[in-house]
Parts: structure tokens; sequence; C-alpha cells
């Protein structure tokens, strides 16, 4: 299998979607709404990621290890600062 070596804006946005869509299941109220619109945001930020174009042939693969990537990083507890901060406060997004 090849390795790819992705973009931090990239992996980046890909746990940030992640963590999104564990606050919106957990959300109630108008927050569903902001959260849903940076879920949105989120999705178009990883799939029209210029990186894609870089690897045609092996894009499927390619999202399949960015996402076992960031869900790793997920699971293990890693946190961005933005996450850390969002969570600090009463609202992320």
């Amino acid at each position: 299998m090849h390795h790819h070596t992705f973009p931090a804006d990239l992996v980046q946005a890909q746990r940030d979607w992640y963590a999104t869509y564990r606050q919106l299941a957990g959300a109630a109220g108008t927050q569903t709404t902001v959260l849903r619109r940076r879920l949105v945001r989120l999705s178009v930020m990883v799939t029209a990621h210029p990186y894609w174009a870089t690897v045609p042939s092996s894009a499927p693969a390619a999202r399949m290890q960015l996402k076992a990537l960031a869900w790793g990083d997920e699971a293990d507890g890693h946190q961005s600062g933005r996450e850390a901060e969002g969570q600090a406060g009463a609202t992320a997004g």
C-alpha cells in the first residue's frame, strides 16, 4: 500500500470534521444549526482540497488513509488548539 503524505491543513480539516460531528451528536437547540453549517464547510474543505488532484489514480485509497489517520488521532485523544478552545468555551464552531 502506498503511504500518502497529506498537507497539514487537510489533516486538520478532517480532524475538525470528526470533532464537529461528535459535538453535533450531543448538541441541542440552535447549536445544531451552527455545527451543521461547520460540518458542511469542513466537508467541502476536505473533498475539494487541491491535494486530491495530485493523486487522481489513488484518491479513494488516499481518502481512506486520511480518515484512518485523523480518526486515529482523535481516538488517541489528540486535540487541536481550536478544539480545546471550543471546549473551554461553551460552544465550538
